[in-house]
């Protein structure tokens, strides 16, 4: 079943949770990750321009500096989003770059998008690198904004990015197949929801709490992020990304995950 118009996507943006990024020890899926920057390089060259929003710096830098479980203070946890935020556009900046693709990063806090003025520059940012052909890699400037680390996710982030870029389709790609109509891990009966036309209390209510331990989402992130793109008449798709390509099904219309759409 086609629930998206192919030839009507020009620029999508896709989030890449923690979870996705990296095995259960925490560090980097480097084999998943060059799969994902093959397919999006694959999908750049078919003429749609592409960003990536990316979570994983504080899990990373967690890692590199050999610390066994999320620091509790501020001051720890921006120590570790700077080292892996390092790392992490290290591996992107090679992984691309074998694919014939050139990345700009892009760290943003709620300030940047909040405020008009450094809002316009943003935006200037994001065209001028797409005009130049270069894929934007953003995420959170967790190393300097303080209410980020407490209460920001990359998902409302993401959704905001896709707003400020006129985006065409936002995709979620997270370790679960999509949004289920009860918790998938208390009820084995749990179903899937294909469409989502709107994001209600009781939506919420089946949405449950935080992701997993090396990451701050969970389903209702992403319901919050739907409603923001919702808002600006962007359709989301919430798909599992454990296999990247994942994304052609996606970008070819094909009924995966969850789709939000006002349509």
């Amino acid at each position: 079943m086609i629930l998206l118009t192919p030839n009507a996507l020009h620029r999508i943006v896709v989030k890449v949770g923690t979870s996705t990024l990296t095995h259960q020890t925490g560090l980097l899926n480097l084999r998943r990750i060059e799969l994902l920057v093959r397919v999006l390089s694959d999908i750049k060259n078919s003429g749609i321009d592409v960003i990536l929003v990316t979570s994983g710096a504080i899990g990373v830098g967690m890692s590199k500096l050999g610390m066994t479980s999320r620091p509790n203070d501020l001051s720890h946890k921006q120590a570790a989003a700077a080292v892996g935020q390092c790392e992490l556009m290290h591996i992107y900046d090679k992984f691309f770059l074998d694919y014939g693709q050139v990345v700009g990063q892009i760290l943003i806090t709620r300030d940047d998008i909040d405020r008009e003025s450094r809002h316009e520059k943003i935006i200037d940012t994001f065209k001028a690198l797409l005009e130049v052909g270069a894929i934007p890699v953003v995420n959170e400037n967790d190393s300097v904004g303080v209410e980020e680390i407490l209460f920001g996710d990359n998902d409302s982030l993401s959704a905001e990015v896709a707003t400020v870029c006129d985006a065409d389709l936002l995709v979620l790609l997270t370790d679960i197949d999509g949004l289920y109509d009860a918790d998938p891990h208390k009820n084995p009966n749990a179903k899937i929801i294909p469409v989502v036309h709107e994001v209600t209390d009781e939506l919420k209510e089946c949405a449950g709490g935080a992701g997993t331990s090396r990451g701050t989402g969970g389903m209702i992130t992403k319901l919050q992020a739907a409603e923001t793109a919702l808002k600006a008449n962007i359709p989301m798709v919430i798909a599992n990304g454990r296999d990247p390509e994942i994304l052609y099904k996606i970008v070819a219309g094909q009924s995966v995950g969850t789709l939000f759409t006002t349509k």
